[in-house]
């Protein structure tokens, strides 16, 4: 595992952090069960603040990508399995994307406004109209 950062990005040192080791889960270079390194020796080893590497620790762990346990640090969860499953798939639809004519941003911006990404969609939802109460004869206006 290379955890890799650019000081030169406008994006977060953390979200780079975090970003690089979700890649290596993609990638299967990491599995569930598997151990990352201390924040300590993370952040000697890139040269930035123990704190930003303990910031992306806490984002993948809200994400339920890592379990973070005091004396065991910081473990790949189970929970982290399905991407590298679905690695694969991703890389399939991306060149089929391509093959389009639509590109990466794209394609990512359409994830983003589909209905079963927000986060309380629920796959059963998308099927169901609303349902919008009538009022009762009592009630509607004369």
């Amino acid at each position: 595992m290379l955890i890799r950062v650019n000081p030169e990005s406008p994006r977060p040192l953390y979200d780079q952090v975090a970003a690089s080791i979700r890649a290596d889960l993609l990638a299967g270079v990491l599995a569930p069960g598997d151990r990352l390194p201390a924040a300590r020796d993370v952040a000697t080893a890139l040269r930035i603040n123990q704190h930003t590497v303990l910031h992306a620790y806490q984002r993948l762990r809200d994400e339920g990508l890592i379990d973070l346990r005091r004396g065991r640090g910081a473990v790949i969860s189970a929970a982290a399995a399905p991407l590298a499953e679905l690695a694969h798939e991703i890389d399939d639809l991306v060149a089929r994307a391509a093959h389009m004519g639509v590109s990466a941003e794209i394609l990512a911006g359409i994830i983003r406004a589909h209905p079963q990404t927000g986060s309380d969609a629920r796959p059963h939802d998308a099927a169901r109209p609303r349902e919008t109460p009538m009022p009762r004869e009592s009630e509607e206006a004369p």
